[in-house]
């Protein structure tokens, strides 16, 4: 069995703020992973089951190896339908946010939810950012940094509301995706019992989660797999003595491998199966938004969120986290390069 994770008191205002609820609007960061979109998802199915008419809202287009999931084709993307997207959050009476704790997260988004008056509900498992620029403003936060993703958080949620037994399949598909994705299938941010209960419970719904796996994991494109080549031989670099590696993936490349949104998805785990690697690194141009995107990856109790924050203005989880750097790539690297430094005795 599962302990609660929220105070009576709690789960009553949860109940009080659906039971008034007629509109809502669900959405989730930028750039959206298997966890933004999966606990989005889940949860607009469970706001459905009680009678909310329902739109998931994200800002930004989901990557191709999503697309498959249960719902997703009625996503409104804000990149793609803008109107579409803003008109869904001022007719919301309820917009719940999943898998960020900052409004910036959500972009130009965000810019309608500051004009909402609708009350808010966050779900999430990120530690808060040190300068919350934008604040939440949210009437009841759900938030465990312990946790392997939102998507277990909000099981955990919907357990102690009692909704498990009428969970459906499609329900549990979408979760199970945001705690495998988040988790590198479960290869980090997974040491807890209670993860793999979860787990054993969700495939009592009876999906088949060797095919979860291969719609993720085997729904890559011709380009992204010779991407994937192409960064591994010619572009991981390691650091001599240090036990720790990084690439580059500038707009050119991109370009010149027909590059999707999602083609770059985990390809920095791949730095971390050499053997003895403690921190792997990416930086991808994101042209669109002139800054460089940093991925970090880690093992063990090597503090790669630390390394986010203090140097690309990131965060994020122990062993997963992200940042951004505005400046060449060059410069980049050379943030990079002093970071690493100032970790060499964590990286011996």
């Amino acid at each position: 069995m599962l302990s609660p994770i929220i105070t009576e008191d709690e789960l009553k205002l949860w109940n009080e703020v659906a039971d008034h609820c007629h509109r809502a609007v669900v959405t989730a960061h930028a750039a959206p992973d298997g966890d933004a979109v999966g606990s989005s998802l889940a949860l607009a199915g469970y706001l459905r089951s009680r009678g909310i008419e329902v739109k998931v809202v994200l800002p930004d287009s989901l990557p191709e190896f999503l697309t498959w999931l249960p719902g997703a084709g009625d996503i409104i993307c804000y990149d793609v339908s803008p109107d579409e997207a803003v008109k869904a959050i001022g007719e919301a009476d309820v917009i719940y946010c999943t898998d960020f704790n900052n409004l910036s997260r959500i972009n130009d988004l965000a810019d309608a939810v500051v004009r909402s008056e609708a009350p808010r509900v966050m779900i999430d498992h990120h530690l808060p950012d040190a300068d919350q620029a934008v604040p939440m403003g949210e009437v009841l936060k759900v938030c465990r940094p312990d946790f392997t993703s939102a998507s277990e958080v909000l099981f955990h949620l919907l357990w102690q509301a009692g909704y498990f037994s009428a969970m459906t399949r499609d329900e549990a598909v979408c979760i199970y995706c945001g705690m495998m994705t988040d988790t590198g299938c479960f290869a980090y941010n997974s040491a807890r019992p209670e993860v793999f209960f979860v787990v054993s419970e969700l495939l009592t719904k009876g999906f088949d989660r060797d095919k979860v796996y291969r719609n993720v994991f085997y729904n890559y494109s011709k380009h992204r797999v010779r991407l994937t080549g192409y960064i591994l031989y010619h572009k991981l670099h390691f650091y001599k003595h240090l036990r720790a590696c990084y690439y580059t993936l500038t707009g050119d490349e991109m370009r010149r491998f027909s590059f999707q949104r999602g083609d770059a998805e985990g390809i920095v785990n791949t730095g971390l199966i050499v053997k003895g690697m403690k921190l792997s690194v990416a930086f991808r141009e994101d042209t669109e938004k002139g800054v460089i995107r940093v991925s970090l990856r880690s093992v063990d109790d090597f503090p790669c969120n630390k390394l986010a924050a203090e140097y690309f203005g990131g965060g994020g989880h122990l062993n997963a986290s992200g940042g951004e750097y505005r400046g060449t790539m060059e410069e980049a690297v050379a943030t990079l390069n002093k970071a690493v430094e100032a970790y060499r005795d964590q990286l011996l």
